[in-house]
Formats: structure tokens, C-alpha cells, sequence
């Protein structure tokens, strides 16, 4: 499983770009996911990022390794120090 962010050049923006839209896909590959929405989102507008959205991590307390949705952000995660913490 993929997510696709799109992003749209947008110079009212500090960075130059907004995100406009992120979206879980069921496609088996990254080039897939990337192929299905260039053709809505075409190359010169919009810039398109595909990340594989669980990502293995490994626990801070005991070592024990767990899937994660890659976008979790630092201190919700058990794999840092921050979330044990609290």
C-alpha cells in the first residue's frame, strides 16, 4: 500500500507549494501509484510524492519492532523518547 501527496506550485506559499491533497492508494508499486496520478496531475503544476504509508519501526523501551503509518509524527511515536516521556 502507497500514499500519494500532491503538491501544487503556489508562489503565495514560503516554501513555493501547497498541499492540496493525500490519498491511500492499493497499488502494488510505487511506479504505479506515481503513473495513475501524473495523468490527472500533470508534471509542470503539481509535484506528486509517493511514500509507502506503514513503515517498520523499533520500540524505544524493549527493542520490539511494529508497523507505522510513515507521516506519525515524532513524539506520538513509540519509537521515541519523547512519547515515553510524557
Amino acid at each position: 500500500m502507497f500514499t500519494a501527496e500532491i503538491f501544487k506550485s503556489d508562489k503565495r506559499q514560503k516554501t513555493g507549494e501547497r498541499l492540496i491533497e493525500v490519498q491511500d492508494t492499493s497499488f502494488e508499486s510505487a511506479e504505479e501509484t506515481l503513473a495513475a496520478f501524473a495523468e490527472v496531475y500533470p508534471a509542470p503544476k503539481f509535484r506528486i510524492e509517493v511514500h509507502q504509508t506503514m513503515v517498520e519501526k523499533r520500540n524505544a523501551m524493549n527493542g520490539e519492532v511494529f508497523m507505522e503509518r510513515y507521516d506519525t509524527p515524532y513524539y506520538c511515536s513509540p519509537s521515541s523518547e519523547t512519547y515515553w516521556s510524557m
